[in-house]
């Protein structure tokens, strides 16, 4: 064998096995790409779409878990009745939920 064949045979060796070396790395990425990326990216946008749809009337929970009803509802931010005559402004990005009033369980008194 000269020493340029063995020199091609080494070099086509060495891309093949990288090839194979970069397979499963590949296979890992496409694999948390479903199971974890994919998936957050989605409930990011459905939760983006329900806080720019609430309006006055809802139930809101605030990122501090303050639980209210929204009394005026302005670009950024919501004023929320915490209770009788307690309102407060809170910025819209820091809702973390629209309470459904259909799927409210009532309380166990």
């Amino acid at each position: 064998m000269t020493t340029t064949s063995f020199l091609a045979a080494a070099a086509s060796s060495a891309g093949a096995s990288f090839f194979v070396q970069t397979i499963p790395l590949v296979l890992i990425f496409v694999i948390f790409w479903f199971l974890l990326i994919r998936p957050q990216q989605k409930r990011m946008k459905e939760h983006q779409a329900q806080i720019a749809a609430v309006k006055k009337g809802d139930r809101v929970v605030t990122g501090g878990g303050l639980i209210g009803k929204v009394t005026k509802v302005g670009e950024t931010e919501v004023e929320v009745e915490l209770g009788p005559n307690l309102r407060v402004q809170a910025v819209k990005s820091t809702l973390t939920q629209v309470v459904d009033p259909k799927a409210a369980k009532p309380a166990n008194d």
